[in-house]
C-alpha cells in the first residue's frame, strides 16, 4: 500500500513488453537468434508453430502457451550461444522495435519526467536488452530477468523476475529515496498486479481479461489504445465510464 513519506520524489513504475513496447523484446530477440542460425530451426519451428496457435485464439491460455515454449526453446539453447551474439540480436532489436510504442505511454514518460518523477521500468525480458531501452527512454531504473554468464557463455542458469516485481520496485524505491505518495504504476497483464496494487495510482493498460476483472473489482482506471485513438476509464460503483479519449 502507498505510504506517508513526502521527503522523496514520486516515482512511475512501466512494464515493458505490451505496456511501452508494442511486441515483446525477448520475443523479437528469440526471432533475431534464430534468423542468425543461433537456434535450431526444428526447435524455433516449434515456437512459431505455438505463436501461430496463440494468433488463432485456439484457447485463452493460448498466448501464456506460447510464451513458455519459447522460452523453452530459448534456455535449451543458451549453453551454445554466445554474449556477443546476443547482444548483436539485441542491437538490432532495440534499433527497430525501440520506437514501436504506444502513444499513450510514450507520452505519460514525457508528462512525468517534466513534473520530476522518477521513472522506473520492471519487466520480465532480458536486463540487457530492458537496459538499453530504459537508456534510450530516460528511466532513471530498471529491474530485469537475469541471465547467467560465464566466459563468454550464458550457462543456463536464469533469474526470471515475473512474481518478484513488487520486491524488486521496493528496492528500487529504497535505492532512490522515493516515495509511493503521488506514485503510478502501468501494466497490461495479471503479472503486473501484485505490483500495481503497491502504488497510489495504478492503471491497466490494454489489459488482459483477468488484469481487467482485478482492476474492475479494484477500482482501478483503464486505458485502451487502439489504433489511433486513445479511451480513459474510470471507475464509477463498479461500473467502467468514458471519461477522456484524445479527440
Amino acid at each position: 500500500m502507498p505510504d506517508t513519506d513526502t521527503a522523496g520524489k514520486p516515482f512511475a513504475v512501466f512494464d515493458i513488453d505490451g505496456t511501452l513496447i508494442r511486441w515483446q523484446l525477448f520475443h523479437a530477440v528469440v526471432d533475431q537468434l534464430a534468423k542468425a542460425g543461433h537456434i535450431p530451426a526444428d526447435a524455433y519451428e516449434k515456437a512459431h508453430d505455438a505463436r501461430m496457435l496463440w494468433k488463432r485464439r485456439t484457447n485463452e491460455n493460448s498466448f501464456r502457451e506460447y510464451e513458455q515454449t519459447l522460452v523453452d526453446v530459448y534456455v535449451g539453447s543458451l549453453r551454445s550461444l554466445r554474449v556477443t551474439d546476443f547482444q548483436k540480436a539485441a542491437d538490432a532489436v532495440i534499433a527497430e522495435h525501440k520506437d514501436q510504442v504506444y502513444t499513450f505511454t510514450r507520452d505519460f514518460i514525457r508528462e512525468l519526467k517534466a513534473k520530476d518523477y522518477l521513472l522506473f521500468a520492471i519487466s520480465a525480458s532480458q536486463a540487457e536488452i530492458v537496459a538499453m531501452l530504459a537508456a534510450y527512454y530516460g528511466f532513471d531504473d530498471y529491474a530485469a530477468s537475469v541471465y547467467e554468464q560465464k566466459d563468454g557463455y550464458f550457462t543456463g542458469n536464469v533469474d526470471v523476475i515475473v512474481r518478484k516485481k513488487p520486491e524488486l520496485l521496493t528496492k528500487l524505491i529504497e535505492k532512490h529515496g522515493a516515495t509511493r505518495r503521488g506514485s503510478f504504476g502501468i501494466g497490461d497483464t495479471e503479472s503486473d498486479i501484485s505490483m500495481l496494487e503497491t502504488v497510489a495510482h495504478p492503471i491497466a493498460f490494454n489489459p488482459s481479461q483477468k488484469l481487467f476483472q482485478h482492476a474492475q473489482r479494484a477500482g482501478w482506471d483503464v486505458v485502451v489504445e487502439r489504433k489511433n485513438m486513445i479511451y480513459k476509464l474510470e471507475s464509477q460503483n463498479g461500473a467502467y465510464q468514458l471519461a477522456e479519449t484524445n479527440t
